[in-house]
């Protein structure tokens, strides 16, 4: 992530190879991604479905998009 946006909450799958970051960019915006991460690759996450483009007024619609749309948020 850009140094102008910092994270507030990244919430792992029950696996733990999968999360998403809720996030505030410097404008005062909110917006999440999605990540996963192999176990067997020491890169680090990447990105899945570039969700973080939109943009909402408060983390906590941020959050209820992504428990809408990130599969296994959906409940």
């Amino acid at each position: 992530m850009p140094a102008s946006i910092k994270v507030l909450r990244s919430i792992e799958n029950s696996s733990g190879d999968h999360c998403v970051d809720v996030f505030v960019r410097a404008d005062g915006t909110f917006g999440y991604e999605e990540y996963r991460r192999d176990p067997e690759d020491g890169n680090g996450w990447f990105p899945l479905q570039r969700y973080s483009h939109q943009v909402f007024a408060t983390a906590e619609d941020a959050l209820a998009q992504a428990k809408s749309r990130v599969e296994w948020m959906i409940a």
